[in-house]
């Protein structure tokens, strides 16, 4: 298992396992990510994992770069004696269509299909989370089937309401705060994937497992009203 090391900026390295998204770089990244978890320096500030690299924040009042690389090169010779790490599993409702999701019309015509037949693809994949970014707890979701894959829009929308499910060439994801954004808009979800008020403010992270499960609006606007009541 080998690894390249870059700077990145003046206070931060990239560490990389190749270039292709591959099962088998994302499994070095899932094992070299559980391990700086599991024993990150004194020195660390945190590590953020994506497709196929980590990158490493370090304090450079207590480490020099060149420092920092030698010790994260001698602790990742041991990545390969890792195992990888058993994945959260993660269900997220979604309400699909209507005006929580305006795009899945195009998305079922884009590909021939029904709009059933899309929430019924959608619904029944098994999906990973290849990692975190764009906007506070955005996830970027592998595992969509290419069946019911979709182009960005031409024009992206000035405003994206939080927790809306989207589309983006064979990727899907979930917009976790009101942001611009250029995906096919399929469905929204009661659950809060962004949380600044907590510790870990993201509700997913790299490696995850994610099952979405159709609910219906009504069961939306219950899910809704019973957490806005438990957080208030």
């Amino acid at each position: 298992m080998s690894f390249t090391f870059t700077p990145l900026g003046d206070q931060a390295i990239m560490i990389e396992a190749g270039n292709e998204i591959t099962e088998e770089v994302q499994q070095q990244i899932r094992k070299a990510a559980a391990l700086l978890e599991g024993r990150p320096p004194v020195w660390m500030v945190e590590s953020i994992p994506a497709f196929t690299t980590i990158a490493v924040f370090y304090n450079p009042l207590a480490v020099l770069y060149d420092e920092a690389k030698s010790a994260l090169e001698e602790l990742l010779q041991h990545a390969s004696e890792v195992p990888v790490p058993e994945p959260r599993i993660v269900e997220i409702p979604v309400c699909y269509g209507g005006e929580f999701g305006p795009d899945l019309e195009f998305v079922a015509q884009h590909n021939g299909l029904t709009a059933e037949e899309v929430v019924a693809i959608h619904s029944a994949g098994d999906y990973a989370v290849s990692m975190i970014g764009f906007a506070p707890g955005f996830p970027f979701i592998s595992g969509m089937s290419e069946k019911i894959a979709a182009p960005r829009r031409e024009s992206p929308r000035l405003r994206i309401p939080e927790r809306t499910v989207g589309i983006a060439g064979i990727q899907t994801g979930v917009y976790p705060i009101e942001t611009p954004g250029g995906w096919q808009l399929i469905g929204r979800t009661p659950l809060r994937l962004f949380r600044p008020e907590q510790e870990m403010p993201s509700l997913l992270k790299a490696g995850d497992t994610i099952k979405f499960r159709r609910i219906s609006e009504q069961e939306y606007y219950e899910w809704e009203e019973h957490h806005d009541a438990e957080d208030s």
